[in-house]
């Protein structure tokens, strides 16, 4: 552990030593690893570090290590730092975070030291439970109507990873050309939309953690939190977590869960805004956020398994409405 970190870490936790126990996982193209870390005699009993190496790697999976990419992988990295230094506090109990414990950069390296949410967030899911699908989206809802309205200072101006301003190299390899033709406007329609919130950005199964039961829920992984249309992080979510049959099926019915989510959180908060309108406005950009990302995964992966009947029929519906 480079040793002023170490000597960050122990002051900050009021830990005499401290000990990796676990590494969690590696960070997406070789950029660093997030560890466990168990602290001798500290009130904290453990903690989560994520370790940021920003030199520029050369182990994109996809094979995407390009100036763009890498750029972008930097920027996200400080927005993550910035939310967890400037914003995560305003999370309330029904969209749950990792408190922030602190930060400490040295050159090209930074961490940022979090609490460990396995004592009631022990659980990662590859699959959910049909309740489990709705408490991730009542999640979502609560995280969108606490942030209604809120400029995205320190953080992407337009959240989420796939932004079409952040794609350059993946949008010139679109084949599919009446979308390509049409993806300035579909990207309009979401940036420009008159109700806006901060969206998570990676509102992905893998970025939620369960308790027990599964009925209680938080979220991780803030690296592309910014401004937006919620239906960015609902349609990314269920396409995360359902198949095209499955989409198709309970979409109506998971719509009208999230609204009501959305509309007691609502009812909760001190918003002067005209609900009815917001949710018309969200309704009817639901599908051009699903063709949002179907835009990106066409030019990053044409043959991902999330390009599938559903997304492509709700592509074709948006582009003949365009």
């Amino acid at each position: 552990m480079n040793p002023a970190f170490k000597n960050y870490l122990l002051k900050t936790t009021q830990s005499s030593d401290c000990q990796e126990v676990e590494v969690i996982q590696s960070l997406w193209s070789g950029y660093g690893k997030i560890s466990r870390y168990q602290l001798v005699d500290s009130p904290l009993r453990t903690v989560v570090i994520k370790c940021i190496a920003l030199q520029q790697s050369s182990a994109h999976p996809r094979g995407w290590n390009t100036s763009n990419s890498h750029q972008r992988k930097v920027k996200s990295y400080q927005v993550e730092t910035h939310w967890y230094e400037n914003w995560n506090q305003r999370c309330t109990a029904a969209c749950r975070v990792p408190k922030f414990i602190g930060s400490f950069s040295e050159g090209q390296d930074q961490w940022i030291i979090l609490e460990d949410l396995n004592a009631h967030f022990p659980l990662r899911k590859q699959q959910l439970e049909f309740s489990e699908v709705k408490g991730c989206l009542r999640w979502l809802a609560n995280f969108h109507a606490t942030f209604l309205g809120q400029k995205p200072t320190g953080l992407w101006e337009v959240g989420t990873y796939w932004h079409l301003a952040t794609r350059p190299d993946e949008f010139k390899l679109i084949e599919h050309q009446a979308l390509k033709s049409k993806a300035h406007r579909i990207d309009d329609l979401l940036s420009q939309c008159t109700y806006q919130t901060i969206v998570h950005g990676d509102a992905k199964l893998a970025n939620f953690c369960f308790s027990e039961n599964g009925q209680q829920i938080a979220a991780v992984d803030f690296q592309y939190v910014g401004g937006g249309c919620g239906m960015k992080d609902v349609a990314y979510f269920l396409g995360s977590c359902l198949s095209s049959a499955d989409c198709e099926l309970y979409q109506n019915e998971l719509l009208e869960f999230y609204f009501a989510a959305l509309y007691e959180a609502f009812a909760a908060s001190s918003h002067s805004v005209d609900f009815s309108e917001l949710e018309e406005e969200w309704r009817m950009l639901y599908p051009v956020a699903c063709t949002d990302f179907t835009r990106f995964l066409l030019g990053w992966m044409p043959s991902h398994q999330k390009i599938n009947a559903y997304h492509l029929n709700l592509m074709e519906s948006v582009l003949s409405g365009l």
